[in-house]
């Protein structure tokens, strides 16, 4: 289908990479992977013909649709996101435009029976009929269907794409892209800008794509759940191999592996040869065997084995005080902007170590909370941080705030204060900034650097407290695995808004849902997480399939079902009242018993201790009873 022949791509005279050739072919789905910087988003952009390598050939079958979704995007003010969205049907819309223009002109013409008006019935009829080979009567119910499955609600059809943020502006050209019937489709981090479900969906979609797919991501679970093949780019050598991202570093580490011992015994009869032409050529009988050993050692292949760039951020989150042992209050916050409400009662503690993630659909107010908690927004409701609390913030587009005209150095030394001025260069270092790269101005910066660079800056300012908005955000899987490993050893308190399901396992242990202005605690990890969601919706399956179809007995049934209604929300408000006293029992009776395994003789010793111990958990039994015939009421009515 697309072949690529010895490939070739500098930038300042130094190779991106050199003389690569693969091949795409019918149903690959490829994952292509490596550092930032290494060349993935320029790869693009050359088998997309947006740029011309230096050297090497692309070869294609004729008649080849090639669609781009590249990270930077442009669009035409003024159309509605459905408008937008209908600008993927190109030929369609042609067609439609030339149908209602013969109909006008039928509708005006009275010269029935000359040739020219039967032209005109006849290129209707031509028209008609291309216009349903083409799909004409499926493309609008078609591009809702995407565009819901990437997040939109049916309101947002007729919304301006002037008003929607630049992520959301993403999913559209992300769905026209879909839309189009392309047979190779270029995407360049198209899970940057997508909640969790649109992930989930998207990936749903690509599984059954029939062309080929070529994805620079640096969201592993995505990459291990679509794409059938790997080619990492790595020093300006790429390698290609059938398997998705995680079996495909096993393979490789396994080839390396088989390498090194195959290197490592050559190398010893490499050895052993020149021994013998040394201990030859001393004597003149001996000669011409040594010039045949020599002719024989200069035609042995020997064996490389692959480089491996291991350079990896060195990173770690210090505390450098210890807060109170609530770091976090909110009652009843909520926050609007003009008419549209965003927020609403939220209540919310977080008490010191927590490890929360926030998660949910775009624009359900993760990102607005973050900055509520920052105080940099207004918001209605109390809030308060608790004793010694010191908050370090990265938000989702933290590197727009950098100075593109500024190098990395001035970046950090235009940040740093006197104690932390001369640390800046180790700094740096730490975060892959050496040598001359420090006086790159950071408008030529990828966008992964840019993020480096952005988290380098934020360890300037003391804190206890981490807030962290999208870090992973053009990172390379590398660079996100040092972040990671980072944050499981960060003693402070942790809240991460992400719809990384990978980063996430492992980091969080509360999961707080965005939905319909409202916040949902989950008291697990994110896998947890996904398994509730994935219930909770089976079980609205079952609902809608249950629902009762027969009209008799009308006022009764409503009736009936106002006070089930009724009876229901009076059973949730004290099942949630359960569940939040079972919550604090629970937190509580942890933390005793980490004190009893750090302190035991001191713990035990204190007054009452037992007592009060025990009473807890009998509470705690008493409440968890209580849940347990409260969430039986409540299925029964929803059982009718």
């Amino acid at each position: 289908m697309l072949n690529i022949h010895n490939l070739s791509i500098s930038f300042g005279g130094e190779y991106l990479f050199e003389e690569i050739s693969f091949r795409l072919n019918a149903g690959d789905r490829v994952g292509l992977i490596g550092k930032n910087g290494a060349g993935k988003s320029t790869m693009l952009k050359i088998l997309s013909k947006e740029q011309e390598p230096d050297s090497g050939q692309i070869a294609m079958d004729k008649d080849i649709k090639i669609g781009f979704l590249k990270q930077d995007i442009d669009f035409v003010l003024g159309r509605t996101v459905l408008e937008e969205a209908y600008e993927a049907f190109t030929e369609i819309k042609k067609i439609e435009r030339d149908i209602d223009n013969i109909n006008t002109q039928l509708a005006e013409r009275t010269d029935y029976e000359s040739e020219a008006y039967n032209q005109l019935i006849t290129d209707l009829s031509d028209h008609t009929q291309h216009y349903e080979v083409l799909g004409g009567y499926n493309y609008q119910g078609e591009t809702e269907r995407v565009l819901q499955g990437l997040g939109f609600a049916r309101e947002d059809f007729d919304k301006l794409t002037d008003t929607f943020s630049g992520g959301w502006r993403m999913r559209i050209e992300l769905a026209k892209l879909l839309l189009q019937n392309n047979d190779i489709l270029l995407l360049d981090e198209p899970t940057n800008h997508l909640d969790i479900e649109s992930i989930i969906w998207l990936e749903n979609f690509l599984k059954n794509y029939g062309g080929v797919v070529v994805i620079v991501s640096h969201d592993k679970m995505f990459l291990d759940n679509v794409t059938n093949r790997t080619i990492e780019i790595s020093l300006g050598r790429i390698y290609d191999y059938n398997k998705p991202y995680s079996k495909y570093l096993i393979l490789r580490k396994e080839i390396r592996e088989q390498q090194l011992a195959t290197q490592k015994n050559q190398s010893k009869q490499i050895e052993q040869t020149e021994k013998l032409i040394e201990k030859f050529r001393a004597k003149a009988s001996k000669a011409s065997m040594a010039q045949s050993l020599i002719k024989k050692l200069d035609k042995i292949d020997r064996i490389e084995v692959d480089e491996d760039d291991n350079a990896v951020m060195n990173i770690s989150f210090p505390i450098h005080i210890q807060p109170g042992k609530v770091v976090i209050e909110a009652d009843g916050v909520g926050k609007s902007y003009g008419d549209k409400e965003i927020l609403k009662d939220i209540d919310l503690l977080v008490e010191r170590g927590s490890k929360i993630a926030f998660v949910g659909q775009n624009g359900q107010g993760k990102s607005t909370l973050a900055k509520i908690i920052i105080d940099e927004i207004t918001y209605d409701g109390e809030f308060k941080l608790g004793h010694n609390v010191q908050i370090g913030y990265f938000a989702q587009n933290q590197s727009e705030y950098l100075d593109g005209e500024l190098t990395v150095h001035d970046t950090m030394i235009n940040a740093a204060d006197e104690k932390t001025r001369s640390k800046v260069r180790d700094m740096l270092g730490s975060f892959l900034f050496r040598g001359d790269e420090v006086d790159k101005k950071v408008k030529v910066l990828s966008g992964g650097e840019r993020n480096r660079l952005a988290l380098c800056k934020m360890l300037l300012q003391p804190f206890n407290v981490l807030v962290m908005d999208e870090p992973t955000n053009h990172l390379d899987i590398k660079s996100k695995n040092v972040l990671k490993e980072a944050l499981k050893n960060f003693e402070g308190t942790l809240i991460l808004v992400s719809h990384d399901r990978d980063f996430l396992q492992g980091l969080s242990n509360t999961v707080y849902e965005f939905k319909n202005k409202k916040i949902k605690e989950y008291l697990g990890d994110i896998n947890f997480y996904l398994e509730e969601r994935r219930l909770n919706d089976l079980r609205e399956i079952e609902k809608k399939d249950k629902q009762v179809t027969s009209v008799s007995d009308t006022k009764e049934t409503a009736k009936q079902s106002y006070q089930d209604q009724k009876k229901l929300k009076s059973l949730n408000n004290k099942l949630s009242n359960v569940e939040s006293k079972i919550n604090k029992l629970e937190r509580e009776i942890k933390e005793i018993d980490v004190e009893l395994a750090i302190n035991y003789d001191q713990t035990i010793a204190q007054p009452g201790f037992f007592d009060s111990y025990q009473a807890k958990k009998d509470k705690l039994s008493s409440l968890m009873e209580d849940w347990e015939v409260l969430q039986e009421e409540i299925d029964a009515i929803n059982a009718v």
